[in-house]
C-alpha cells in the first residue's frame, strides 16, 4: 500500500513550436496527452502494475500556455476502487525566466490497473500517513465535487 504523497509527481514540458496551435499557445490535445501520461505514472506508482485510462472527468482549459513557457503537470492518486485509481491532475504555465506560475487546466482521471494480459487487477487502498496526504486527498475530493456541480 502506498500513500497519497508517494504518488505525487510534478513534470515539466517546455512548450515548443511543434506543440502549439495557430494562436501560438499549447494545443489542448498536447496538454491532455501530457496530463494523461503523468496521471498514469501516479496510478502505476500506487498499483505496481500498468494502468490504462478509463475515464476523464471534464477537462477544463482555463487559460492558454504560450510557446516558450513551461507546462507543469501536477498529479497524484487520491482514491481507489477495486481495480481503479482516481488521480487529480492540474496543469500550470510557468514563465521560465521568472518562475511565475498560473493554473491553466484541471481534471480528474480514472485509471484501471491491468495485468500482463490487459485484464483488470485489484489495487490496494491508498494510505493517508501525514497531514500533507490528508490535505491533498481532501482538496481532490472537494474539487471533484465542485466539478460535478
Amino acid at each position: 500500500m502506498s500513500s497519497v504523497t508517494a504518488t505525487y509527481i510534478e513534470n515539466r514540458e517546455r512548450v515548443q513550436p511543434d506543440d502549439v496551435n495557430n494562436y501560438g499557445t499549447a494545443h489542448g490535445g498536447n496538454v491532455a496527452k501530457w496530463m494523461d501520461e503523468v496521471g498514469a505514472m501516479s496510478a502505476m506508482r500506487h498499483a505496481g502494475n500498468t494502468c490504462v485510462t478509463a475515464r476523464i472527468d471534464r477537462l477544463d482549459f482555463e487559460r492558454p500556455i504560450p510557446q516558450g513557457d513551461t507546462c507543469i503537470i501536477e498529479s497524484y492518486a487520491y482514491a481507489t476502487g477495486e481495480t481503479s485509481i482516481r488521480v487529480r491532475l492540474r496543469a500550470y504555465r510557468e514563465n521560465p525566466q521568472t518562475g511565475t506560475r498560473e493554473r491553466t487546466t484541471e481534471s480528474y482521471f480514472v485509471f484501471v490497473a491491468v495485468d500482463e494480459d490487459m485484464n483488470p487487477t485489484t489495487v490496494t487502498d491508498l494510505s493517508v500517513e501525514s497531514e500533507r496526504c490528508r490535505k491533498l486527498r481532501e482538496d481532490a475530493l472537494e474539487g471533484e465535487r465542485d466539478m460535478s456541480s
